[in-house]
């Protein structure tokens, strides 16, 4: 099932997403309102609105968003760094969340930001220490993530906190689908439609349940919580007026335009 978020006569609800589209487009796709929240039983109300209609916003409002640096090995590569022994965690705050067609704001106090297409991991039930093989147990779905970054400021200060935890910083969308493998899935990231990475969940050092054990040994995991699971090689800098798009297999695609920060 592929559970959004959405705004509609300034009333917030979710609904599930229901129809075929060409890519890049709306067209044909319906949201069958729930009644109730998707971290719960839930019914589907079978009052149904065009998602053209309505405006997307991030599927989830997540109390944190744990982020994993260096998982992919081509990716620490191309920025001269090994691969841990152990996942390198971060942290990108709730303000920092948008949703699909929602502007970037490129932050005054860099000069080199970049884009990372990444799987993006929505925790559906409170959970900690969890077990590897209840790992799957926790997971409500998965969606597409840019982990925008600042990169000029990630080298030059000791933490990350400012050059990925600024406002706009994690697109999230376009929607959260419930029933996926994702061990083996395609990662896209395009700008202005040409494209920048190419990578497969296949190459991730880690998997997604061995960093769902790692981080909730350390911390209570809430619904909504979301885990950026890295990202392939290919990044590269955003730029004002760019279009960036994360496309992931059996997902959809996530889009962003980059503005001037006002």
């Amino acid at each position: 099932m592929r559970i959004a978020r959405f705004s509609i006569d300034g009333n917030v609800a979710f609904g599930a997403v229901e129809g075929e589209s060409p890519p890049g487009t709306t067209d044909g796709l319906v949201l069958d309102i729930i009644k109730g929240i998707p971290f719960a039983d839930f019914e589907l109300s079978g009052t149904k609105v065009p998602l053209s209609k309505v405006r997307l916003l991030p599927p989830v409002l997540p109390n944190k968003v744990v982020g994993i640096g260096r998982n992919y090995a081509d990716h620490a590569a191309e920025l001269g760094n090994e691969v841990p022994d152990v996942p390198v965690a971060f942290f990108k705050p709730s303000t920092s969340v948008i949703g699909s067609g929602d502007a970037i704001a490129y932050p005054s106090f860099s000069q080199e930001v970049h884009y990372e297409a990444e799987l993006a991991v929505v925790i559906g039930r409170m959970c900690r220490e969890v077990p590897r093989e209840r790992a799957r147990d926790v997971i409500l779905g998965y969606t597409c993530a840019n982990d925008v970054t600042a990169r000029d400021v990630q080298q030059r200060e000791k933490q990350w906190a400012r050059a990925k935890g600024f406002d706009s910083s994690c697109p999230l969308g376009p929607w959260v689908e419930t029933e996926l493998d994702p061990s083996d899935l395609t990662i896209q990231c395009t700008v202005n439609g040409e494209q920048r990475q190419l990578g497969r969940t296949t190459d991730m050092v880690r998997s997604v349940e061995d960093l769902i054990v790692h981080i909730s040994e350390a911390m209570t995991l809430l619904p909504g919580d979301v885990i950026l699971t890295g990202t392939p090689a290919g990044v590269g800098p955003l730029n004002v007026g760019d279009e960036v798009a994360v496309t992931i297999e059996g997902i959809g695609t996530l889009t962003n335009k980059v503005i001037k920060r006002g």
